[in-house]
């Protein structure tokens, strides 16, 4: 499923990275310390996490993560959000829980289970 749909699907918000929405999602990956994620985070992940600083894109980058998705409608940092838009990461915003996120997206990029 691509970031587009995967953000359709559940309603969200797209802050940043329009030219990185065709990107594919592979899984869902909830986690806010930067060091787990970017050891542990896989390649295509919508990667969930409520840090809004500038070191989420470098991880994001990093891993290679499909998106990032601040839950429970946190206010992004404008230098991230500038960052982002250079990188053509999307970063996906929503008043969703970090659980029902999760739960909602693990269905939707894993209809068959």
């Amino acid at each position: 499923m691509k970031v587009y749909e995967f953000a359709e699907k559940l309603g969200m918000k797209v802050l940043t990275g329009e030219n990185g929405l065709d990107r594919e999602v592979a899984g869902i990956y909830p986690c806010d310390l930067l060091s787990w994620a970017m050891s542990h985070a896989g390649k295509g992940d919508a990667w969930i996490t409520v840090h809004t600083h500038l070191n989420v894109v470098a991880v994001a980058m990093l891993v290679e993560i499909a998106c990032i998705v601040i839950p429970e409608g946190i206010e992004v940092d404008t230098a991230t959000i500038a960052k982002a838009n250079e990188e053509n990461l999307p970063i996906l915003s929503t008043d969703m829980s970090a659980y029902e996120i999760c739960w909602r997206g693990h269905a939707a990029v894993n209809p068959a289970i």
